[in-house]
């Protein structure tokens, strides 16, 4: 069984919370992008491009039965790293639940206070686009 987005989520705060300071928690997310699968070269097209990011992101779903998966890559580490665990707390559920999830531990880690106003919004573009899959196949 799955774990749900909620146990995802607290699993990533309960992983943070043992990271002393944001160079630590950086180099986490650097290290968490640097994980991901290879991405799809042939999915390197506008129609996966994540809006609004400064660095590149692609971002593609897989509907597996009633799960989405995703794939993502980025030209930056540090992007590469947040879009690695937005793909972590969404990839394996269904549509319906990622187009209605709250996603709190972004507040709660400290992403938001700690990113730039430019990673912020691209981390936003990021939860919309995937979002936006889910939308249509829900």
């Amino acid at each position: 069984m799955n774990k749900s987005i909620s146990e995802i989520q607290s699993d990533i705060i309960e992983e943070f919370s043992e990271l002393s300071d944001w160079e630590e928690k950086f180099q986490y997310l650097i290290e968490l992008g640097e994980e991901l699968p290879s991405y799809p070269e042939e999915k390197r097209t506008e129609e996966y491009i994540v809006p609004g990011c400064q660095s590149r992101v692609w971002v593609a779903p897989e509907l597996t039965g009633d799960r989405l998966n995703f794939f993502a890559d980025s030209d930056t580490a540090l992007t590469k790293g947040l879009i690695a665990i937005l793909i972590r707390v969404f990839s394996g559920q269904r549509p319906e639940d990622i187009a209605t999830a709250s996603l709190g531990f972004i507040e709660e880690v400290g992403l938001s206070k700690f990113l730039s106003i430019s990673r912020r919004n691209g981390l936003s573009s990021m939860v919309q686009k995937l979002k936006g899959f889910a939308d249509k196949k829900s």
